[in-house]
C-alpha cells in the first residue's frame, strides 16, 4: 500500500445573502482534511473519522456508503481509477450542521486527496461534479454553492443552469469576511424543507436586483453599493427565526461598521463582509452579542480571495 497524501479543503459561506444555492465564498484557516493511499480493496474504505479535538468522531460513520468523503471519491475512481482501490481518513476541521459547507468540505478534500493518486491526475475544475456526488448525498440535491468555493477558492458563481461549468467571480479590494459560529446546529436538509415553495413577483425581482448590483459591487468594488445589496428578502426571513441569536449578532455587526450580515447558508454560522481596518473590532462586537445570550461561539476572519482546496504536508 501506498503512503497517503493529504488534502485540505476550506470551509465556506453558502448563499452569500442574495445567491441562494447560486453563490459561495471560500474561507481562510478553517477546513477538512482528508488522507488517502491506494490499497487492494475493491471499494473506498473510510478507516477512521477524528473530530476537531482530533478523537475518534463519536456519530460521524465510517460506512462508505453514508459519508461524503468516500462517496465523492468512489465516483472519482470509478470514473478515472485503475486497479485497486483507496483508503481514506477524514479529520473533521468544519463544525458539523454549522452552515459552513461541513459536507462539501469532507468531500472536496477526498476528491483532491484521491487526484493525487491518479496515474493522470485531473485538473481542479474538474473534480467539482464527483465532490458534487458526495455532497448530494449530504443535502439531498445539486447544490454547488459550498462545494465550488471548497473545491477552487474565492467568490463563486454557481447556479445549477451552468453546472458542471462555475464562475469565479472578481472580489472588491479591501473587504474582509467575519464569520460567527454560535454553539449551535442547524439540519440544512430539514432547513430546506421548511422553505416556502412560492414567493412574491416583487420579492423575487427585488432579490434578483440584490444578487445583480451585488456582483456588480464586487467587480467595481463599490463599497456602498455592497452595502445596499448584500440583503437576503427571501429566504433568511424564513431561517434567522431558527437562530436564537441571529438578531441581536447581526445588529452588533451592523453598528460596528459591517457591510452587510447574514445567515452562512442554512445557519446557524453568521457572516459578515466590512472593511478589512473593520474586521476585528466587527468579530469582537459579535462574539459579545452571541456570548452575552449565554451562547459560546467562535469566530473567523477571511479575505474575499481564500484559496481553495489543495495537497499539504500532514
Amino acid at each position: 500500500m501506498s503512503d497517503f497524501v493529504t488534502a485540505f479543503a476550506p470551509a465556506s459561506i453558502g448563499n452569500v445573502a442574495v445567491g441562494f444555492d447560486m453563490l459561495g465564498l471560500a474561507l481562510a484557516d478553517v477546513g477538512d482534511r482528508v488522507q488517502a493511499r491506494r490499497t487492494d480493496a475493491e471499494k473506498v474504505t473510510v478507516s477512521e473519522v477524528r473530530g476537531q479535538d482530533g478523537e475518534i468522531h463519536p456519530y460521524l460513520s465510517t460506512n462508505a456508503e453514508e459519508n461524503t468523503a468516500s462517496i465523492a471519491v468512489q465516483a472519482l475512481w470509478d470514473a478515472h481509477g485503475d486497479s485497486g482501490s483507496i483508503e481514506l481518513k477524514v479529520h473533521k476541521g468544519v463544525p458539523l450542521q454549522s452552515g459552513m459547507g461541513s459536507s462539501a468540505a469532507s468531500a472536496v478534500a477526498g476528491v483532491v486527496a484521491a487526484n493525487a493518486l491518479l496515474e493522470r491526475p485531473l485538473s481542479t475544475e474538474k473534480l467539482l461534479p464527483f465532490a458534487l456526488e458526495g455532497e448530494k448525498f449530504a443535502s439531498g440535491g445539486l447544490h454547488a454553492d459550498n462545494v465550488a468555493p471548497s473545491l477552487l477558492g474565492g467568490l463563486i458563481l454557481c447556479p445549477e443552469v451552468l453546472l458542471p461549468k462555475v464562475v469565479s467571480l472578481p472580489v472588491p479590494d479591501g473587504v474582509s469576511a467575519v464569520l460567527l459560529h454560535p454553539e449551535l446546529q442547524v439540519n440544512t436538509a430539514q432547513a430546506r424543507r421548511g422553505l416556502a415553495r412560492s414567493v412574491s413577483v416583487q420579492k423575487w425581482l427585488q432579490q434578483q436586483g440584490s444578487l445583480a448590483g451585488f456582483m456588480a459591487a464586487c467587480a467595481s468594488s463599490n463599497l456602498e453599493m455592497i452595502s445596499k445589496t448584500l440583503q437576503d428578502v427571501i429566504i433568511e426571513p424564513q431561517r434567522a427565526q431558527n437562530v436564537v441569536c441571529f438578531d441581536q449578532v447581526s445588529s452588533a455587526a451592523s453598528k460596528s461598521g459591517a457591510l452587510g450580515c447574514s445567515l452562512s447558508g442554512s445557519g446557524p454560522s453568521i457572516f459578515a463582509l466590512c472593511r478589512n481596518a473593520d474586521a476585528r473590532n466587527i468579530a469582537s462586537a459579535m462574539e459579545q452579542a452571541c456570548r452575552g445570550l449565554g451562547i459560546d461561539c467562535q469566530s473567523w476572519l477571511s479575505p474575499m480571495t481564500a484559496p481553495g482546496a489543495r495537497i499539504v504536508s500532514d
